[in-house]
């Protein structure tokens, strides 16, 4: 027998069939109007009586996939997040429960997956190298997080009743925090460095808190340093767009969605392009004022690539990028992380990532405005506040120092508490003790008691 449930505006037909396995499964379809639900449960429980039903073919987790990145992903995600997504589906997904009935799988499936995914060694690529013998935790919740919202996705669709990695028991993890630099060593990697373009674009991480890809997306047209911005400390830039390289045929897929310019190939037939494209949130669109220093390395760099300009003539290549190679060419974010690790090991600098620059930066701004989340989120340009409280809100062993220092200077100075002395007590007459015995009987039995103690020693 089938019966009808309403679920939000739609009528759903549920009913039972036994599949080319011999295994019962259950049905949802679902539909605009109580009448055609009505007419679909008559024709099903007429078929099953008459030995005529075919049961429905079963959708494969595979091809339910599918469905998925070209229904939803396609017209939601970025270029980033559509390349990585497809990687995942293509690496982790599709080879350990692809082929099972999208209908089928239930919860203790989901967790018989991720027990697969803890001892599933990770794909590496020339890229991005596996880093660990088998996939972290982290990534493991990365990857059910995507499942999650795709079988959202299916109970919209009406392909199931309900989310099967809603309750899945995920493996713990302990978020580590990102190991920064302090301002003193951020001066120290400032006075090794000899690489101009680095130079830049460590000042420009740290003084404006960017990210990479937004320092090798920025152009002149967006920097504001002329005399008069200068003298007046109001030299800014703005920034709206960043440096990707992004997989041509995604960007084909994705009809060069967000992509504002792509790069002329230098290898011919090269699966990639660097693309300037929309930043990572909107959020991210911001502007941000300039130190006077900063404005002022912006102006030497700025007449020194001019001079480079006016030598090369037509051969060089004008994208009117700030950072950028001797010919005007986009430099490859690889190359300034090179070039940075490289730095390190030669002026024997702890080991921190580029992007670890910003994460100094969100910190020392904190210090200095004591603790102006709102106005730090505006140079970050994060879109929620606790991406700063959580991952930026370091106390450096520096300031752990330096509060003891002024906790021992306000508290245990002024006063010396080492001098501080027991106030005198002041003299009490005879006629005043006697009055006193006289009100507390109690204080004249302790007396009494004292001075024969006194008498028997």
């Amino acid at each position: 027998m089938a019966s009808i449930t309403k679920r939000g505006k739609s009528y759903c037909v549920v009913y039972t069939y036994v599949n080319e396995f011999g295994e019962t499964k259950q049905k949802w379809e679902s539909f605009k109007t109580s009448k055609e639900a009505k007419r679909r449960k008559q024709t099903v429980e007429f078929e099953q009586m008459a030995g005529a039903f075919v049961a429905p073919r079963e959708q494969t987790m595979e091809e339910f996939m599918d469905d998925f990145v070209r229904l939803y992903g396609e017209q939601r995600w970025s270029l980033g997040m559509y390349t990585s997504t497809m990687a995942t589906i293509r690496n982790y997904v599709n080879p350990i429960i692809g082929k099972k009935p999208i209908q089928s799988i239930t919860t203790r499936d989901v967790n018989n997956f991720i027990a697969t995914l803890c001892k599933t060694k990770p794909v590496s690529t020339p890229v991005h190298p596996a880093r660990s013998e088998f996939l972290t935790n982290s990534n493991i919740q990365k990857i059910i997080k995507m499942m999650r919202c795709a079988f959202h996705q299916a109970i919209r669709w009406d392909l199931v009743a309900k989310n099967p990695f809603e309750n899945a028991i995920l493996p713990k993890y302990r978020k580590t925090t990102r190991d920064i630099w302090d301002a003193e060593t951020i001066r120290k990697a400032l006075d090794a460095c000899t690489d101009s373009r680095l130079y830049l674009a460590m000042n420009l991480s740290f003084a404006c808190s960017l990210r990479l890809g937004e320092i090798l997306g920025l152009t002149w047209n967006n920097v504001h340093i002329t005399d008069e911005d200068i003298a007046s400390d109001n030299a800014w830039i703005y920034i709206d767009k960043e440096l990707q390289r992004a997989d041509y045929s995604v960007m084909q897929t994705l009809s060069n969605k967000d992509v504002f310019q792509v790069f002329p190939c230098v290898m011919e037939g090269a699966a990639t392009r660097l693309v300037l494209k929309a930043p990572k949130t909107e959020s991210s669109v911001r502007r941000i004022s300039l130190p006077k220093t900063l404005a002022y390395i912006l102006r030497k760099w700025q007449e020194a690539q001019q001079e480079v300009k006016d030598f090369l003539g037509d051969e060089y290549q004008n994208f009117d990028l700030v950072v950028a190679h001797k010919n005007g060419r986009p430099v490859d974010n690889r190359i300034i992380e090179k070039k940075f690790e490289r730095l390190k090991k030669a002026a024997e600098l702890s080991n921190v990532v580029f992007h670890s620059l910003r994460h100094s930066s969100t910190t020392y701004k904190l210090k200095l405005n004591h603790g102006d989340i709102k106005a730090t989120q505006g140079d970050t340009g994060h879109s929620e506040i606790e991406m700063i409280t959580k991952v930026y809100a370091h106390i450096l062993d520096e300031d752990r120092k330096l509060n003891a220092q002024k906790f021992d200077s306000e508290f245990y100075s002024n006063p010396d508490l080492r001098k501080v002395s027991v106030p005198a007590a002041q003299p009490v007459s005879a006629e005043q003790l006697l009055a006193q015995l006289k009100e507390s009987p109690e204080l004249l039995n302790t007396l009494a008691k004292l001075l024969a103690g006194n008498a028997m020693s």
